[in-house]
């Protein structure tokens, strides 16, 4: 039997969302952790882990809070590039580290995402349940246009 060819790595387009449930790791969790940031573990589907693979040092992130909220809340960065998951001991999951960039100044809910049309083929309303996704350019700047956020002004913090 002939071995599957692997499955070549998504490329970065530099956004990416994240989602998280509040009541297990919310923004303000984040923020609170500060420049140091914290690993993004915890993630046990293959698409997502290989989409922090691609992740790139810098890399913008929407954090999303799904099942409470169900809103996009803040923007993260990468701070660290796809390392073994500190939280899985069979040395098949990888996780990145962020930490918080910015506030949304007012959280973009689901319902408006899914409601304007120039999102309509983002991965949040496509791919709804995968919790780490890829974020096209024009979606990043729809989606901080709606949240009252000039993410041009957006600078990485310092480790």
């Amino acid at each position: 039997m002939a071995k599957k060819a692997p499955v070549p790595l998504p490329v970065s387009t530099g956004f990416w969302l994240l989602k998280s449930e509040p009541d297990v790791f919310s923004w303000e969790m984040c923020k609170a952790r500060g420049p140091k940031g914290e690993p993004w573990t915890g993630v046990r589907n293959y698409t997502a882990r290989n989409n922090m693979r691609a992740m790139q040092l810098g890399d913008r992130c929407f954090f999303y809070h799904s099942n409470e909220g169900l809103a996009v809340v803040g923007i993260a960065e990468v701070c660290a590039l796809a390392h073994p998951d500190p939280e899985d001991d069979s040395g098949r999951w990888e996780c990145v580290d962020v930490r918080a960039l910015a506030d949304m100044p007012k959280p973009v809910a689901l319902a408006d995402v899914k409601a304007n049309p120039k999102l309509a083929a983002m991965s949040l309303v496509t791919s709804f349940r995968l919790s780490v996704q890829p974020v096209l350019k024009a979606e990043w700047d729809e989606v901080c246009r709606m949240g009252g956020l000039d993410a041009k002004r957006l600078k990485a913090k310092s480790p």
